[in-house]
C-alpha cells in the first residue's frame, strides 16, 4: 500500500495492552532489533529512507505551555515571535529542498489552532508547494473540521499533529491543551480524508511505560497514522526541560524497533534530536526501523544535521533516498 493510501489494513493491531507492549521493551536488545527489522524488510525496502524538509512559517509566540518548546510565549527562549511568512518566501524554500532531494515539504506555524483568518493564506502555501511536485504536510495545532475539508481542497497530503507523550504523563509537559484536543483534531484530519503524522517525543522525563503509553495511543487509533513521528528531545535555553538528564541512547532504540512492530506499515521517522545523535545512533535507529528523516539545516527553530552530512552518512550504509512517487512499502510498490 502506498504511503498516501490510508491505512485500512484489517491485519493490523489497533488492541495493544500495555502488559504487551512493555513486555516488547524488555526483551533482550538484539531479539528486539531482530524482530523490528525481520517486521521491517516485510513491508518496506530495508534500505531506503525517505526525506522531508520542515520549514518554520510562522515562529514564536505560541500561546501553549508545552515545556519542551522554546516558541512558546511562556518560556524565556531565545525565539522571538515573527509574522507568517510570505507566500513567495515558502514556494523559494519549498523549491531549494526539492532541489536537495526532499519528496515531502512540510510547514509549521507556532499556533494554539488555525485561526479562519489565516487559512487561504495556508492553503495557498500547500496549493503552491503541491504545484512545484512535492508532498505537503502542515502542522498548525488544533483544527476544526470544515478547516481540515479547505485544507484537503488546497491539496494537503498530511497533516502533522503529535501525541507528545502518554495520556498519564501528558499533564506533567503540558496544561493549555488536553489530550482529548489532540485526539479530536486527528480526527477531523482522517475525516477530511488526509493522512495523519502523529508520534511523540522521548526524554521528557517519562518512564517507560509512558513510552509504552504513547505508542499505544497512537497504534489504538482507528488507523494506524502513515507517518509516526519519534523524536529525542531537544534542550533548550530557557525551557523548562532545559537541564533535563538525557536519557539512554539504547533506550531511544528500543523505541523505534516497538513502534515498527506495533505499527508495521507506517513510516517512522527519526526526527528531533538528530543534531545530538552520533552517525551510529543512527545507523542503529535505521536497523531498529526508522525510514524517515527530516532534512536540512533547520527543524522550525533546532539545529539539524546539515544535508552534506546526511547524504555521507547515506553512502556509507548504502542508503538511497526516496521519491515522492516511491514511498511505498515493498509489496504493494511491486504491485503496481
Amino acid at each position: 500500500m502506498p504511503e498516501n493510501s490510508l491505512n485500512t489494513d484489517q491485519s493490523l493491531r489497533h488492541d495493544w495492552r500495555a502488559e504487551e507492549v512493555e513486555a516488547l521493551y524488555d526483551l533482550p536488545f538484539s531479539d528486539l532489533m531482530y524482530q523490528a527489522q525481520t517486521v521491517h524488510r516485510e513491508h518496506f525496502d530495508p534500505n531506503s529512507v525517505q526525506v522531508s524538509t520542515l520549514l518554520s512559517i510562522k515562529t514564536g509566540g505560541c500561546a501553549e505551555d508545552c515545556g519542551y518548546c522554546p516558541q512558546s510565549a511562556h518560556h524565556e527562549s531565545a525565539v522571538k515571535a515573527e509574522p507568517l511568512m510570505p507566500l513567495d518566501k515558502v514556494l523559494e524554500n519549498a523549491a531549494a529542498a526539492k532541489a536537495t532531494g526532499a519528496s515531502r515539504f512540510c510547514m509549521g506555524a507556532a499556533w494554539r489552532n488555525l485561526k479562519d483568518r489565516d487559512l487561504e493564506r495556508v492553503a495557498d502555501m500547500v496549493s503552491g508547494v503541491k504545484d512545484l511536485g512535492l508532498e505537503t504536510c502542515v502542522t498548525l495545532g488544533m483544527l476544526e473540521e470544515h478547516q481540515a475539508v479547505r485544507l484537503k481542497e488546497a491539496g494537503l497530503d498530511y497533516y502533522n499533529h503529535n501525541l507528545d507523550t502518554s495520556p498519564e504523563f501528558y499533564g506533567d509537559i503540558i496544561s493549555t491543551r488536553t489530550y482529548q484536543d489532540r485526539l479530536d483534531t486527528l480526527s477531523y484530519v482522517r475525516n477530511a480524508d488526509i493522512h495523519v503524522c502523529s508520534g511523540g517525543i522521548v526524554g521528557l522525563g517519562e518512564s517507560r511505560q509512558d513510552r509504552a503509553g504513547l505508542l499505544i495511543s497512537l497504534a489504538n487509533l482507528p488507523s494506524h497514522p502513515e507517518s509516526v513521528p519519534i523524536n529525542l528531545l531537544v534542550k533548550v535555553e530557557g525551557t523548562p526541560l532545559a537541564n533535563h538528564e538525557d536519557i539512554d541512547q539504547l533506550e531511544f532504540v528500543r523505541t523505534i524497533a516497538v513502534a515498527r512492530l506495533m505499527m508495521p506499515k507506517s513510516y517512522v521517522r527519526l526526527s528531533a534530536g538528530r543534531e545530538s545523535m552520533s552517525d551510529e545512533l543512527q545507523a542503529m535507529c535505521f536497523l531498529a526501523g526508522a525510514n524517515s528523516i527530516f532534512y536540512g539545516d533547520k527543524l522550525l527553530t533546532t539545529d539539524n544535521p546539515n544535508t552534506v552530512h546526511d547524504q555521507q552518512l547515506f553512502n556509507r550504509l548504502g542508503i538511497t533516498t526516496l521519491a515522492g512517487q516511491h514511498s511505498a512499502p515493498v509489496q504493494d510498490a511491486c504491485s503496481h
